[in-house]
């Protein structure tokens, strides 16, 4: 009897581990979308800033971490898109691992596995090869 409280002690501590990943990896991709969206605004906001001054040469303030810095403004596009690349790179990261951890929560709760939920987009390429136009 004492083995068995056990076992099931061990297999809830293992399922909560589990949705406590799940839901943290979650969280994590809802704030680098904020953070990817942030930049995303501050890229069109810096290239209408270069339309109206019709140069290149003017400096904006750049918020980086807890500190702002006065940048030239093709630099500062620069920067942000670097950033906009890796935060793309770390969602597409969390997503990729999310779904593993998902299936395997989801058996371990004794659920049937989710349909459809491991699909993945289509490339360009394989876009281009099933496009009959």
């Amino acid at each position: 009897m004492e083995k068995d409280t056990d076992l099931v002690v061990r297999h809830l501590g293992e399922l909560e581990a589990l949705a406590e990943e799940v839901l943290s990896d979650k969280q994590q991709i809802v704030d680098l979308d904020r953070t990817r969206n942030g930049n995303r605004e501050a890229i069109r906001s810096l290239m209408n800033k270069e339309q109206q001054n019709k140069s290149s040469q003017s400096k904006s303030w750049v918020c980086f971490g807890e500190m702002f810095v006065k940048l030239p403004g093709e630099s500062a596009k620069a920067i942000l898109k670097q950033d906009q690349v890796k935060l793309n790179s770390e969602i597409d990261r969390l997503r990729k691992d999310l779904k593993p951890k998902v299936a395997k929560l989801r058996d371990m709760e004794g659920r049937k596995e989710a349909k459809g939920f491991d699909l993945t987009a289509l490339s360009k390429d394989e876009l281009k090869a099933v496009d009959t136009r």
